[in-house]
């Protein structure tokens, strides 16, 4: 009988799985590469996403025209963008990747925050997934969608560098400060104002705002206060904040009064404007801010979430610690203007 026919041999192939003297074969793949193509799948899964609910605006202002991006959040044609972006101007041109374009009007501004709502007047793709910036960590893989330079549907990833960075701003005659922006290394150039910044699921986690240098480009955080904000411009066009009128920055509690306080960080007052609801609350410089509506302050966010609509002409209860001794006070914040310095 003759034997049973057997392949031919052929030389080894680099691709070719390893086995070891029990013949279990073994990949042979670089690590490196794995690891790239898990990266790279992941922002290919995420610009898949999102390209298509990112808009390129071209904002019609009485001099000429703005460009910039927006993301669509609603299913009826509500798309989110900066301040900065719209400006004064009333509407524009909404142009998305599938070719289709929309005539948008603007909805509300707010300069505080630099975010800004349009409505397209024409069907638009489907909403973006909005995330929680809260649930950030430095180091995170983001990805950022936009148009920058006029170049449609662009795509560039990087890391969160760092979370709770202050961006200075104005909001008509007065400066301010927004505060709570994220920092990432993804490439921004001007155009992806407006655009998406997303985790690595596709969900939304900021709205790109600036590029502060190279390598360093600076995001609005989607989270719990500025859903408020957006809420706010959705149905009056505009927020309307409760004003305090104290400048102050985070500190660390000092050992003694941890225990007593249960806290490891407070805000100390470095300035209290005069005439304001601070100053006749009685604050003072110097002043280590515990809590405010009884509930823990431990840096200029968890100050600034509650001074919104329902604080304005309603007493705040304040606790302070001054020369070691705990003291409260109750303030009633005003409305937040214009020339209002801070």
């Amino acid at each position: 009988m003759s034997p049973e026919p057997r392949e031919s041999a052929r030389p080894p192939r680099d691709d070719d799985p390893a086995t070891d003297e029990h013949g279990t074969e073994h990949g042979t793949r670089d690590p490196g590469a794995e690891a790239l193509d898990a990266y790279s799948a992941t922002v290919s899964a995420v610009a898949r996403e999102l390209t298509p609910r990112v808009a390129a605006l071209r904002v019609r202002h009485r001099r000429g025209e703005g460009a910039g991006s927006a993301v669509a959040f609603t299913g009826d044609g509500f798309l989110l963008t900066n301040a900065h972006v719209v400006g004064a101007a009333a509407g524009g041109q909404a142009a998305f990747a599938d070719g289709s374009a929309a005539d948008f009007t603007v909805v509300g501004t707010d300069p505080l925050s630099d975010l800004a709502v349009v409505r397209a007047d024409g069907a638009v793709p489907g909403p973006a997934t909005l995330g929680d910036s809260d649930r950030l960590v430095v180091g995170q893989l983001v990805v950022a969608v936009g148009n920058p330079l006029g170049l449609a549907g662009s795509v560039t990833a990087g890391v969160v560098s760092a979370l709770g960075r202050s961006l200075p701003a104005r909001s008509g005659a007065a400066a301010r400060v927004i505060e709570d922006v994220i920092q990432t290394d993804a490439a921004l150039n001007p155009g992806n104002s407006g655009g998406a910044l997303a985790d690595s699921r596709g969900r939304v986690v900021g709205i790109n705002t600036a590029v502060a240098g190279a390598g360093l480009g600076l995001a609005v955080p989607i989270n719990a206060t500025t859903r408020r904000i957006i809420a706010a411009l959705m149905r009056d066009g505009r927020v309307r904040r409760a004003y305090l009128g104290l400048v102050a920055a985070p500190v660390p509690v000092p050992a003694a009064l941890r225990a007593r306080t249960g806290q490891d960080e407070a805000l100390r007052v470095a300035e209290v404007v005069p005439a304001s609801p601070a100053d006749r609350a009685g604050l003072r410089r110097g002043d280590l801010v515990l809590t405010a509506g009884g509930q823990p302050v431990s840096h200029a966010q968890s100050l600034q979430r509650l001074m919104f609509e329902g604080a304005i002409g309603r007493p705040l209860p304040i606790t302070v610690v001054r020369n070691g001794a705990m003291v409260d006070v109750i303030a009633e914040p005003t409305e937040l203007t214009d020339t209002e310095p801070a």
